[in-house]
């Protein structure tokens, strides 16, 4: 009598702590990011039967809270819990200090909780101002994979997510190639480290900010799985008919000039806003649906699709994100990519195991027209007004005069409020700013409008 696949799975992980491509071809699902930076959102207890009820089978933190990490016990999601940045110096340095991480954030957990990935650290790559705690990376991640190896955790994978400015060039996709900062000092070591232990490269990819950034040059259709038939053809002659697709396999040629073509490949970010600032090229509903609805489609298909280089591979995804969190910094669309608003309700429907078609679900509403006026950043009056000095603070330290206007005697310093000045501070500063990525919140205690405040 045949073992059952399932059962198969199971042996192998018990006995000798490893699974098999056949396991995960049979247990495609998609993940969700539970992300907790908003001061509304419901407690942990009553988050994860909403993640239940979507039927999301993977969920990814960004810390190990202990309230998250108990309520996901004996639910069968499997967990990926993550080291914090300032963390990884500390890990790095000492075996011990590992050890005791993983057994009071890991084994204290499992296996009621059912993790299955530890990350070391989120997007550290990208920050120029740590660039130590790059070197400290690799080094981190195996003390945590010895850790896990100590406590016989052979099956917990452990990897680290990048972002897609981990590559020099990306375009075309063949063309992919890591920094020169980081290609032999960091990407190399940890990608034989991720495929001595057959782990996965986590990437954070994000067709939107490709698109927006360049709105004449990529066709909206081609950034969101759109039903225009839209086509990029290689120069080796990969043809593609998505940008998502065009993204993942520029990193895949990037780790391949490294010597390294069969690293696994994750994704742990992906999504669409569905709203941001006045200005902010299409971000709404109807794209963000739209996107994310065909995305579950493509990534559960059975056969896997995988990518023009690497076909009929799957590859795991988490979409971003479980909630709208209104704490979050940077222009409007950052605060707005939840599957669910903070109470619950959902921003628009969707099946996350990927059965319904575009045409079962209820009609969305239709894209609003992107503003193209002229916008002023101002003082929120709903903002709480102690928060303002310090913003104020901040924007008039930033620039060439910014706030030398509503100093005492000049011609904008009367009437002396606080809220007046602060608002021709945030405006001062943003139009000086905008054009290099500045935004309009300062902790939300400002907004945009489209009349000019001056009069």
């Amino acid at each position: 009598m045949p073992i059952p696949s399932f059962a198969f799975c199971w042996l192998l992980l018990a006995f000798f702590g490893v699974v098999s491509d056949v396991c995960y071809a049979k247990n495609f699902t998609i993940g969700v990011n539970y992300g907790q930076l908003g001061n509304n959102l419901p407690s942990p207890q009553e988050v994860i039967p909403m993640i239940q009820k979507m039927n999301a089978g993977m969920v990814k933190i960004y810390d190990t809270n202990p309230e998250i990490l108990k309520a996901l016990s004996h639910t069968g999601i499997k967990v990926s819990v993550m080291v914090r940045n300032e963390d990884i110096a500390n890990v790095s340095a000492n075996q011990s200090y590992a050890n005791s991480w993983v057994k009071h954030n890991v084994v204290y957990f499992y296996p009621g909780t059912r993790i299955i990935t530890v990350l070391v650290g989120n997007e550290i790559l990208s920050d120029y101002s740590h660039n130590q705690t790059w070197y400290q990376l690799v080094p981190a991640m195996r003390k945590i994979r010895q850790a896990l190896l100590k406590y016989n955790l052979h099956h917990i994978r452990v990897g680290t997510p990048s972002a897609m400015d981990v590559l020099n060039t990306s375009f075309p996709p063949s063309s992919g190639v890591f920094r020169n900062d980081i290609a032999e000092t960091v990407m190399k070591p940890m990608l034989k480290f991720l495929n001595r232990t057959k782990s996965s490269f986590f990437i954070d990819v994000y067709p939107y900010f490709a698109w927006s950034s360049n709105p004449n040059d990529i066709v909206l259709e081609y950034a969101n799985f759109g039903d225009q038939e839209t086509n990029y053809t290689d120069p080796n002659g990969l043809v593609y008919t998505n940008l998502l697709d065009q993204q993942l396999d520029a990193l895949i040629a990037a780790i391949s000039k490294l010597g390294f073509e069969d690293t696994r490949l994750a994704i742990a970010e992906t999504g669409w806003p569905n709203a941001g600032d006045l200005n902010q090229l299409g971000a709404n509903i109807f794209n963000a649906a739209h996107y994310n609805r065909r995305l579950v489609r493509r990534m559960l298909a059975d056969p896997p699709l995988g990518t023009p280089r690497r076909p009929n591979q799957y590859i795991p995804v988490f979409i971003f994100s479980v909630f709208n969190e209104n704490q979050k910094g940077g222009p409007g669309t950052e605060r707005h990519w939840g599957l669910l608003y903070p109470n619950g309700s959902s921003v628009y429907d969707i099946d996350l195991t990927g059965k319904l078609q575009d045409s079962q679900y209820r009609a969305l509403p239709p894209p609003p027209p992107t503003y193209k006026g002229k916008l002023w950043c101002v003082a929120d009056l709903k903002a709480n007004i102690s928060a303002l000095p310090g913003a104020i603070g901040y924007a008039c330290a930033q620039g060439n005069n910014t706030c030398l206007a509503i100093q005492p005697g000049m011609p904008c310093y009367q009437p002396n409020s606080t809220v007046r000045h602060a608002s021709y501070a945030f405006n001062s500063y943003w139009q000086q700013f905008k054009n290099t990525g500045a935004s309009c919140y300062f902790d939300g205690a400002a907004t945009m409008v489209t009349k000019d405040p001056s009069k």
